[in-house]
């Protein structure tokens, strides 16, 4: 765990994957992430295979270095708890429907009414100036509805779902980004904000950035989609026993790719040293490299494109990544045991603060158990432990 947002609270309302991953960043980094749960437990809890009911795995991966509170939201005593937590809080954050947040009490203008410098982050799955505003919506659904299935489409043109909980991802990251740029507003102005990240906005803002592309002009001066990535022949290519990512980019990178595939006219050729003719030719100059890749091995290509300086990748499956050379150098896993959970394998948070791996500050902390903190948090709100066994034995918190 780092320390960069050590002494930030965040009341995190947030289920199964966009907003724990967010609210997991802000924890990494030190904020004090006190995860607010029904008794019931976020639905992502139950995700097999596990050691403990209440803590499978993708759970487990999605929120450590947080703290569990259970808490009845749809009684007024159990909204009256969270109001009291949110008095001692910088942020709130959801992915529930607006007027899912109102019915629990979670609502800004309740919030801010208790604490006017809140910062309130939600990300519903549509916008809320939309018709759309009220439906439902998860990864899957986005990923269809944003276009993203259908870039993904398979050779014979049927969408596909990207096997990554993608969408749920990329607009977590927008999610955390929301939650510290209002954070560092906050330190100039003194005021709080309600930030709206939605899930289809989001995505299309995220995928259009590139694919907009000669509709970015008015009227269209070509198509929708980038043409590097639109074009058949963009793929690993297959070399003479297995696959390999090879990207030449640059102008010198193709001159030098052509020059090792003795190639030499091709170095020369204006379709590969005038960067918009290559642009325009891009399909076939992958065509060649699919042409002469089968003519190696992949070892003898990563050699040969390692001293030419020229981009290019293993494909690694799933099993591989786990082995692969550079991650386990740079300590991108390692194993921790755990006295509820046992010894688990942990991907570490990406990031590197002062030559520091991982962590700058205290130890993480395992993924919580349901309910696993609330006499603490409430204890730490004010709450005399009497008062937090009442709460218990009337099943208002657990």
């Amino acid at each position: 765990m780092f320390t960069l947002l050590k002494g930030v609270r965040i009341i995190d309302l947030t289920t199964v994957v966009l907003g724990p991953y967010a609210t997991q960043i802000l924890a990494d980094m030190g904020a004090d992430v006190v995860k607010i749960e029904s008794q019931e437990g976020d639905v992502f809890r139950a995700v097999r295979p596990g050691r403990q009911a209440d803590t499978g795995v993708a759970f487990m991966n999605y929120n450590r270095n947080k703290r569990a509170v259970c808490i009845d939201l749809k009684s007024d005593e159990g909204q009256s708890v969270l109001h009291r937590l949110v008095a001692d809080a910088d942020i709130v954050v959801h992915n529930m429907r607006l007027r899912s947040a109102n019915q629990l009490g979670a609502d800004y203008e309740t919030l801010s009414a208790i604490k006017p410098d809140l910062i309130y982050c939600f990300s519903a799955g549509y916008g809320q100036d939309g018709p759309d505003r009220d439906a439902p919506a998860y990864d899957d659904i986005i990923q269809a509805r944003s276009g993203l299935a259908a870039l993904n489409a398979d050779a014979n043109g049927a969408p596909q779902f990207v096997r990554t909980i993608a969408c749920d991802k990329v607009v977590g990251l927008h999610l955390a980004i929301a939650m510290t740029s209002a954070l560092a507003a906050r330190e100039k102005t003194g005021e709080g904000a309600s930030i709206e990240v939605p899930m289809l906005e989001t995505m299309a803002s995220f995928l259009l950035s590139e694919h907009l592309h000669g509709h970015t002009l008015v009227p269209p001066e070509g198509n929708l989609g980038y043409d590097r990535l639109m074009t058949r022949n963009r793929k690993p290519f297959a070399t003479k026993d297995g696959y390999l990512a090879i990207l030449p980019y640059s102008t010198k990178h193709w001159i030098r790719f052509f020059k090792l595939c003795d190639m030499p006219e091709w170095a020369e050729d204006e379709r590969v040293t005038d960067a918009a003719l290559r642009s325009e030719n891009i399909d076939m100059l992958y065509g060649k490299i699919a042409a002469v890749a089968t003519t190696r091995t992949t070892d003898q290509w990563i050699t040969g494109l390692a001293e030419a300086d020229i981009p290019c990748s293993v494909v690694n499956s799933l099993a591989a990544l786990l082995d692969d050379p550079h991650l386990s150098a740079t300590g991108m896993y390692h194993t921790l045991t755990d006295a509820r959970l046992g010894e688990v394998r942990e991907v570490r948070s990406p990031f590197v603060i002062n030559g520091n791996l991982d962590r700058d500050g205290a130890p993480n902390r395992m993924a919580p158990g349901l309910g696993a903190d609330t006499d603490e948090v409430l204890e730490s709100s004010g709450y005399s432990a009497l008062e937090v066994s009442d709460l218990r034995q009337r099943t208002i918190v657990s």
